[in-house]
């Protein structure tokens, strides 16, 4: 997903659009989970990026997008742009020392 949402709308206050837009962002981020993994592959993970404008965008995690999304609405921005693009993920295996 890429997109750059805004956050004007003539008929809808700025709360409930708010409300959309994460809702957007959830439904897309369960959508891409719930899909078939591939061999080999551990878990879907994530690619994000946030900013006011599709140039200035920055690398977020995951956990960090609804306070991106808070902080558009707080700052009386116009629009933002966020990208969820979806990776293969492999867990890594944690080393055990021996004494």
């Amino acid at each position: 997903m890429k997109k750059t949402f805004a956050l004007t709308h003539p008929k809808l206050n700025l709360a409930r659009l708010v409300e959309a837009i994460k809702f957007e962002v959830k439904k897309y981020i369960k959508r891409e989970r719930n899909k078939k993994l591939p061999d080999g592959v551990d878990y879907w993970d994530f690619d994000c990026k946030y900013g006011h404008t599709e140039d200035t965008a920055q690398t977020v995690h995951l956990s960090t997008i609804n306070k991106c999304i808070d902080e558009a609405e707080s700052l009386s921005l116009a629009s933002f742009y966020l990208e969820i693009l979806v990776k293969p993920g492999y867990r890594t295996k944690k080393s055990v020392d021996e004494p």
